[in-house]
């Protein structure tokens, strides 16, 4: 008897304003987990439901990926060329769910990306290079939580 111990491959489709509390949570544990390669949130914890409903999703386009009946990732983008935010579970990172949000991404902007990403966030920085994307400014940390960044272009090729 065989036993697949791979969770089943997570289904991706548009955020809907019922997915605020559990993209709130899920906003909080992957920032929260992944310091210190990104600083933790400098606002509230409180704070991330209200962001979630009047900015994330009353401003950006959501893309959530759900598995099991639970929101694994997200990604947010927003015109004219912006990848905002990309988490992933860190259960659930290294299986090609974030290349496939990327991807819509792209298909979201065929012309062209730009983000910006924590210098520190040296896995992330691999995984955008990886995917096209190339850096082409850095900051000494003009953002809310006074880090370097860095913005990364990505442009089709011809």
């Amino acid at each position: 008897m065989t036993i697949d111990t791979e969770p089943a491959r997570a289904s991706i489709r548009r955020g809907t304003p019922t997915d605020a509390p559990e993209l709130a949570e899920l906003f909080w544990q992957v920032r929260t987990e992944s310091v210190p390669r990104i600083p933790m949130i400098v606002h509230p914890r409180e704070s991330v439901l209200p962001f979630v409903e009047h900015v994330l999703l009353g401003e950006f386009e959501v893309w959530v990926a759900e598995s099991g009946g639970r929101l694994v990732g997200f990604l947010a983008v927003v015109e004219p060329d912006v990848l905002g935010h990309l988490y992933i579970r860190a259960e659930r990172t290294g299986r090609g769910l974030g290349s496939r949000l990327v991807e819509v991404a792209k298909d979201r902007f065929p012309e062209g990306l730009q983000l910006w990403a924590f210098q520190s966030n040296l896995d992330a920085l691999r995984f955008y290079e990886q995917h096209g994307f190339v850096p082409v400014e850095q900051t000494d940390g003009d953002n809310e939580e006074g880090a370097p960044d860095v913005r990364m272009v990505w442009r089709p090729t011809q």
